[in-house]
């Protein structure tokens, strides 16, 4: 039992949560720091941010090991990754179907943490089916990379509705810092999307599947992605603008500038004549600049 749930956690590669998650607390941060119209806060609970923890967590989860579902079968050929759990008899689709439901089923209920705001569980299968819908995406789309940042935007956006629910529907335009943030997510994931993707741009090809490396080549598709990740900065820079009741201070400014200077590395060390280091890029300066993201936002609201 110990040996399979090892297993399922590698093949869905728990410990990336930390790629969406600190968004999602970024934006609770920012929800319970925004004062309302009245000038009023919204009072923190512990509950609340278990339930953001437990809705990340069950989501990704569940997003995850069904991608890994659907792609069975390309993965089995694909050179980089037929030794998956699934192509390789670790597990049985059985099993990761049934993890897949109870993720699914976790999530749903975990936005109950919420109530009595019912806009999460009402939410919670468009959202939870945006999510699973993404695996099937680059078989009729070049924009799957962009479906992938938009699947993890909704990670500050609607932690944001959970915590502001009746603010929200008062008051649409108390989305707007939220989804800054949340545009932010999309560029930054799309644009590093198409970086990992480029490692797989002569198997694309010949599967007919829809990428931007497979459409545009390799150097193309890096200067799409870092494009993105240009405007990813710009973004960041406008939040504090379009939001001046959060009060984002120098710490805030000098983050986006450690950001930007990441995002500059991550570009350097990945060339078209050379990816070998995409995966230093993909999962470490990533990883990086997601939790500084959260540090400095944390750091400027609180202090």
């Amino acid at each position: 039992m110990l040996t399979a749930l090892r297993h399922v956690l590698e093949m869905i590669r728990f410990s990336h949560t930390l790629f969406a998650l600190p968004f999602a607390l970024l934006a609770a941060v920012m929800a319970w720091a925004a004062p309302s119209p009245a000038g009023q806060r919204i009072e923190f609970r512990w509950v609340h941010l278990t339930g953001i923890l437990v809705c990340m967590v069950f989501a990704r989860s569940a997003a995850m090991a069904f991608n890994r579902i659907a792609d069975r079968h390309l993965d089995a050929v694909n050179p980089r990754t037929h030794s998956r759990h699934l192509p390789s008899g670790l597990l049985t689709v059985r099993a990761v179907v049934a993890f897949t439901i109870l993720c699914s089923a976790g999530f749903v209920v975990g936005t109950l943490l919420f109530w009595p705001n019912p806009l999460p569980l009402c939410l919670s299968l468009p959202v939870l089916g945006f999510l699973l819908g993404y695996s099937y995406a680059k078989r009729f789309t070049l924009l799957a990379h962009f479906w992938l940042g938009a699947a993890l935007m909704l990670a500050p956006i609607s932690a944001w509705i959970a915590l502001r629910g009746e603010l929200v529907l008062a008051e649409f335009a108390d989305l707007v810092p939220p989804s800054l943030l949340g545009l932010a997510v999309l560029l930054w994931v799309a644009g590093f999307d198409i970086i990992y993707a480029c490692q797989d741009v002569d198997f694309d090809v010949r599967s007919k599947l829809h990428s931007v490396p497979a459409r545009l080549g390799v150097a193309s598709a890096l200067r799409l992605a870092a494009s993105c990740h240009g405007a990813m900065i710009a973004v960041l820079a406008a939040l504090p603008l379009s939001a001046p009741q959060l009060a984002f201070g120098p710490v805030y400014w000098c983050g986006i500038a450690g950001v930007a200077i990441l995002l500059l590395y991550e570009h350097a060390i990945v060339r078209p004549d050379d990816l070998t280091r995409v995966n230093l890029a993909f999962f470490h300066v990533n990883w990086i600049v997601s939790v500084a993201l959260l540090g400095i936002g944390v750091i400027d609201l609180l202090t």
